[in-house]
């Protein structure tokens, strides 16, 4: 039998003063992607600013862009992927930063910042959060004993051979579910624009991924992290930095698994996530202050530690774990970093064709 017990009145009285404190405490308002910060960042802010932070999550980005096209959405700051910054900047919803109310502005990486300019030129409205690249993430062991040791792992004719993904299919291929991502890099390989405003060329497209599609085995963002750590599935178009964390996984499980990561030489995307503030931001001292915290170095190194991605600043590099920053696929050197295409969205007419596309190629109709 458990006694219930007695209730401490000097404790009640502690919470109730620090829930006061709370509630006079200024506050800013985030909108993220789920479990997308550093789990400490935002009570180190709170702690260091006394300001509170609240945090929304999201977990698709359409639930994001609606919410916010709504328009007053009560946020401050949002973190928005980079082929979504034109659409949000003619809405009217970004303010144009102020830099001299960002001092730590001067720590951003000119290489990053440059790549940002295609989806936001003169670099207005955002600053960069966590970037990365879509390629090719897969099993050694098992793709060397399917196709050999010189399997073209360095190349999406891994991937877009009709001989090597039926090979590969025997041990599991999966894609992310991003016609996004997916439709620019079949677009690429064909030698075509990776975003291209032509409807014939989505047409090429679609008959490239239909002669691969009986070979893979689901299109899904989510669970190909796990899968491909387990040994599941032996290749994935994903990314970088969700196979990095898979492989950090299987190396702790001592499962036998050993993956590796691909940009093809042919040239893959580059996607970055960026901080803006909103216009109609009800908080925005707040809003300058959070976004100046971010460009600190050991902050945002924090934050690159803890999701596995590469960050946009410069001076933070030093930080970030050896491993992570040594490691090519993630920090890549120029030559690689000069062959990165862009994502954009597409005008409205051009992006029901990438969705119909999309959808007759994952059913295979």
């Amino acid at each position: 039998m458990q006694c219930k017990p007695l209730l401490n009145l000097g404790l009640v009285g502690l919470l109730a003063i620090a829930g006061s404190a709370q509630a006079d405490m200024p506050s800013v308002h985030l909108y993220n992607w789920s479990d997308f910060i550093a789990p400490e960042t935002l009570k180190e802010f709170q702690q260091e600013n006394a300001i509170l932070p609240v945090l929304d999550v999201f977990d698709d980005a359409e639930v994001m862009e609606s919410k916010l096209m709504a328009g007053r959405s009560g946020y401050d700051v949002v973190v928005v992927p980079d082929d979504l910054l034109p659409n949000f900047a003619r809405a009217g919803l970004l303010q144009e930063l102020d830099r001299s109310k960002l001092p730590n502005w001067s720590h951003l990486a000119p290489e990053v910042m440059a790549k940002l300019e295609a989806n936001d030129p003169g670099n207005r409205y955002a600053i960069p959060y966590m970037w990365g690249t879509t390629g090719i993430g897969y099993n050694v062991d098992k793709v060397r004993e399917l196709l050999g040791e010189n399997a073209p792992v360095d190349s999406w004719d891994l991937i877009f051979k009709q001989e090597n993904i039926a090979k590969l299919s025997q041990c599991g291929v999966a894609m992310l579910d991003a016609p996004v991502e997916i439709l620019p890099i079949a677009l690429h390989y064909l030698g075509l624009p990776a975003n291209s405003q032509n409807p014939d060329d989505y047409k090429q497209a679609e008959a490239l991924m239909k002669e691969i599609r009986p070979y893979i085995r689901y299109f899904n963002s989510a669970k190909f992290t796990t899968e491909i750590a387990n040994g599941d599935i032996c290749a994935v178009v994903g990314w970088g930095g969700s196979v990095y964390s898979a492989k950090l996984n299987a190396e702790n499980a001592n499962n036998g698994v050993k993956l590796a990561y691909s940009i093809p030489r042919e040239g893959a995307p580059m996607w970055i996530n960026t901080l803006v503030a909103l216009k109609s931001a009800p908080n925005p001292q707040p809003a300058y202050a959070f976004l100046d915290y971010m460009l600190r170095p050991e902050t945002i190194a924090k934050n690159s530690n803890y999701l596995g991605y590469p960050n946009g600043n410069r001076d933070a590099t030093a930080l970030v774990d050896e491993r992570l920053r040594n490691d090519p696929m993630l920090y890549p050197p120029k030559s690689v970093m000069d062959n990165l295409f862009p994502l954009k969205t597409l005008p409205l007419k051009l992006e029901r064709v990438r969705t119909r596309t999309w959808s007759r190629i994952k059913n295979g109709t």
